[in-house]
């Protein structure tokens, strides 16, 4: 019988192994920065930085006069120190559009920003550790960000999505074929999603045994590790409660008996799939927005704002580390708040 699958530490055997394929890509060097990494960061957050990393080297590999020299693996350590700021400038350049193995590669200001904090954590390691006598990446400016706006989700479109879950007017006729095996699962995702705001790594990883209808709570593993409990109201109450009727009935693959939302195969749902549906329930409703999970979840971020008008509320519940990330993404609803107080108070009666 094969062991049960751990979504998460699934998730990090996969990143492990992937890590050690692009490792064998980087300088030998690299591994000294990832091991002095590993306690702070996730396995995803090195796989992130080693492929920008990698895409760094290739670039110098291509076009910088000392890199060209010698194959990226066999790079020694001094070969930072011959780096310059321009060069990193330039490649932040080249970045913005490229070719590799016959795609074409865009990076906009959110892109060409991840890759160089990449490089400034691989640059400040080596040089706060006395190993480089330079630094440029910590010269690079940031790119400047524009924010977007975030998509959101208002009451009656809310209704309206989770009407066409339930009925499946707009479907296909190859949609309404599956549509009757799987509208019970998806009214209990998106009506999860949409009333707790977790994220659609936290969804799939849950297990039967993390609903406690008891408490109307579900345990979650958030980002970076760690175990949190977020509450739901009777609206999730009832659709899981529906659902996990059925899901008790199924039998699943062997190492996904655990799992709370399976797939048509009876496997763990994946995040890919998760996107999917949510694509596919929403572009049958012309007069919604083109939505995706993480707006679904921006969607309830609003509504929990609104209501409470605690931002440090809102952003404990979405797991958010740094409440200013909170306050980014819901500054417009703060300045309305704000415009609200120029009239609440009265100086004199008229």
């Amino acid at each position: 019988m094969e062991p049960k699958v751990n979504y998460h530490e699934e998730q990090n055997k996969i990143n492990i192994l992937k890590m050690r394929e692009i490792l064998d890509t980087l300088p030998h060097f690299a591994k000294q920065f990832f091991r002095g990494v590993a306690e702070q960061t996730s396995s995803r957050t090195r796989l992130a930085y080693a492929y920008d990393i990698r895409v760094f080297f290739e670039y110098m590999q291509k076009n910088n006069s000392a890199c060209k020299k010698q194959e990226i693996r066999e790079y020694p350590l001094e070969i930072l120190d011959k780096i310059k700021r321009e060069d990193i400038e330039e490649y932040l350049e080249y970045i913005a559009f490229y070719e590799k193995e016959g795609r074409e590669i865009t990076n906009d200001e959110r892109g060409k920003s991840r890759k160089l904090a990449a490089l400034r954590s691989f640059y400040n390691f080596f040089y706060r550790n006395e190993l480089i006598t330079t630094n440029p990446a910590s010269l690079v400016p940031m790119p400047k960000r524009h924010e977007k706006e975030i998509v959101r989700l208002d009451v009656d479109e809310v209704a309206i999505l989770l009407d066409q879950v339930e009925d499946g007017t707009q479907l296909t006729k190859a949609q309404l074929r599956y549509h009757a095996k799987t509208k019970i699962r998806d009214i209990a995702l998106l009506t999860l999603l949409l009333g707790t705001g977790i994220r659609v790594s936290e969804c799939v990883g849950l297990n039967i045994i993390d609903v406690d209808f008891k408490n109307n709570g579900i345990k979650i593993i958030r980002k970076g590790g760690s175990e949190a409990i977020v509450y739901f109201g009777d609206e999730v109450y009832d659709a899981l409660f529906d659902y996990l009727e059925k899901r008790h009935s199924i039998i699943a693959e062997s190492g996904h008996e655990d799992a709370l939302f399976l797939s048509l195969q009876n496997r763990r749902l994946t995040v890919r799939a998760v996107e999917k549906l949510v694509k596919k329930y929403s572009a049958t409703v012309t007069s919604l927005k083109k939505i995706t999970p993480h707006k679904l979840r921006s969607t309830y971020g609003t509504s929990l704002y609104r209501e409470t008008g605690d931002i440090y509320l809102v952003a404990d519940v979405l797991g958010h580390k740094d409440v200013n990330t909170t306050r980014k993404h819901y500054a417009a609803l703060e300045d309305e708040r704000r415009r609200k107080a120029a009239s609440a108070v009265k100086l004199r009666e008229k």
